[in-house]
């Protein structure tokens, strides 16, 4: 996001918002902020309905934030938004930690339960090897009980 997009959602001025950056700059490294050169900031002023070119002076072009500077921006302004927008950065993060841990909880949780089953089908499946192998073996032919006529004749 344009440094004057965030300052208006901030709501601060584009050039607190730029001097705050100043004097925090190592906390925002080339992955959280950059500036755009002139053929950058022409190319996209062109493309604007209402351009603030009148309100930056010329030799100045504007800052670019990713997600990780915008978010660093709440914390470096002092406007009530910024406060908040701290705040709720902070509290999103202990909560995706809480999520974490407790997914990893679920998961030790859920590998035990499968090896404990594992180990139970595995004795099920023992068994009844054991039993089919029995009646295998039990199927052989039987002789005969009892009296028969034909056994007697020959």
């Amino acid at each position: 996001m344009l440094d004057f997009d965030l300052a208006e959602i901030y709501q601060v001025e584009t050039r607190v918002l730029n001097q705050a950056v100043k004097r925090n700059i190592r906390r925002f490294p080339d992955d959280f902020m950059f500036q755009l050169t002139k053929k950058e900031w022409e190319s996209i002023s062109s493309q604007f309905v209402m351009t603030s070119r009148s309100k930056r002076p010329k030799s100045a072009y504007p800052l670019v934030f990713t997600e990780h500077g915008a978010t660093m921006l709440s914390s470096v302004l002092r406007s009530e938004v910024a406060i908040d927008a701290s705040i709720l950065v902070v509290r999103a993060f202990v909560a995706a930690r809480h999520f974490a841990l407790s997914y990893a909880e679920l998961n030790q949780k859920l590998e035990a339960f499968m090896i404990e089953t594992n180990m139970q089908f595995n004795e099920v499946y023992q068994v009844l090897s054991e039993l089919a192998e029995q009646k295998a073996l039990s199927n052989k032919p039987m002789p005969e009980i009892g009296y028969t006529a034909e056994r007697y004749m020959n």
